[in-house]
């Protein structure tokens, strides 16, 4: 070996792979930090709670804001993985009026024949109003400015992301009789088939954590028998838990330790993406558990230019299918991913879920996708350019 060589061992593990994955080593990962909390008013099943309405003080004092934001970015990075925000609408008002928007826009949505499809659920086993956000903010925009005039969330979301965090969310009702979820972790890696999270390196799987923070509003009082989200606190913290989340062993293990906490209406509930959990079953006879989900998005993920990638896959398609040949054939060439990759969108969100819906797996098909599979097919260019614009069509968020 060369003296300047750094041996591979050095290197560290640098691509996580499925069967490597160590339960053993994924239950030493779960073990209380004992870190004391100053600011929770208790500790149920291993997760924090705070009451926001005794907390309000310590919100409107920017110096007092920013110990509670450190304690929060604590619990979801290195403590239990997930908190409760007991009161976050002391004042259930603007939570009751955004029901009642929520529930027209579902009356509505029946109507029309549409059905949401879920990442994880089988379509049509609950209501499901995709993109939440901008249609309550276009349906009853005095509503959506009292519902987000709430300071508790908007602290948790800047202790984990910053300023200029992305807000999106879909409500969710899950019906008496319906049944649970199996247990995930959730966006970005979270969405990705094995084989493409495996594709990612190691510290992608830790950075994609940061990218993202889970939320929910309790817009019902949630029993435990109504099924709120069966939570594996420090979960978190199993570095390829991307990959293990999938296998019955981890699975088995999750079902037999999982916690649910009951929440009252008006109550938030906030966990890191990469914690172990899954919607509970609802197992009474009358409750309609609905719940505003909050999906919030760093500012950070996105490029500096705005490109139009449609008009460049419009314009290379006629140029990589002339140097492939005529005919259909096998999966292209890896200069031809190469080429695609530097122009087509690689990534299938964000879209319209509505028009373009996870339908077949966790997400749509993406740009490159796209493409490949019209190379593989050798579509005319024509076909593969009315196909594009289909595809964008679907996307758009009007």
């Amino acid at each position: 070996m060369d003296q300047h060589e750094t041996p591979v061992a050095d290197l560290g593990r640098q691509w996580y792979v499925e069967r490597e994955c160590s339960l053993e080593a994924f239950v030493n990962r779960l073990r209380d930090d004992g870190t004391p909390l100053r600011y929770a008013c208790d500790v149920r099943q291993r997760i924090p709670v705070y009451d926001c309405a005794a907390l309000e003080g310590v919100l409107h004092d920017a110096a007092q804001r920013a110990q509670l934001q450190a304690e929060w970015a604590h619990v979801l990075r290195d403590g239990a993985g997930v908190l409760v925000l007991e009161r976050a609408y002391a004042n259930t008002q603007p939570v009751d009026d955004a029901t009642a928007v929520f529930e027209s826009i579902i009356r509505a949505e029946r109507e029309q024949g549409t059905s949401g499809a879920d990442h994880f659920a089988k379509a049509g086993a609950n209501d499901r109003i995709w993109n939440a956000q901008q249609k309550l903010c276009l349906e009853a925009p005095a509503v959506f400015a009292d519902y987000f005039a709430n300071l508790a969330l908007m602290a948790v979301c800047e202790a984990w992301l910053g300023p200029c965090y992305q807000m999106t969310s879909q409500v969710n009702v899950v019906r008496p009789g319906g049944a649970a979820q199996e247990a995930h972790r959730d966006y970005h890696l979270g969405f990705q088939t094995i084989e493409e999270a495996q594709r990612y390196p190691a510290h992608v799987h830790h950075v994609s954590a940061f990218l993202t923070l889970q939320g929910a509003v309790a817009h019902s009082d949630m029993p435990v028998e109504s099924g709120p989200t069966k939570l594996l606190p420090y979960s978190q913290r199993y570095a390829e838990g991307y990959l293990a989340w999938r296998r019955a062993d981890f699975r088995a293990w999750f079902e037999a330790h999982c916690v649910q906490l009951s929440l009252a209406k008006g109550d938030a509930l906030f966990f890191n993406p990469a914690l172990f959990h899954a919607a509970g079953a609802n197992r009474t006879a009358d409750v309609q558990r609905m719940a505003n989900l909050l999906q919030v998005s760093s500012a950070m993920g996105r490029a500096m230019e705005a490109l139009d990638r449609a008009s460049m896959c419009e314009a290379i398609y006629p140029v990589l299918r002339e140097r492939r040949g005529k005919g259909p054939g096998d999966a292209v060439d890896l200069a031809t991913v190469a080429v695609i990759a530097s122009c087509a969108e690689g990534y299938p969100f964000p879209t319209n879920l509505d028009r373009d819906p996870p339908l077949g797996g966790l997400a749509p098909e993406s740009q490159q996708a796209l493409m490949q599979r019209a190379l593989c097919e050798d579509w005319e260019p024509r076909r593969f350019d009315e196909a594009l614009r289909a595809h964008g069509a679907r996307r758009d968020p009007a």
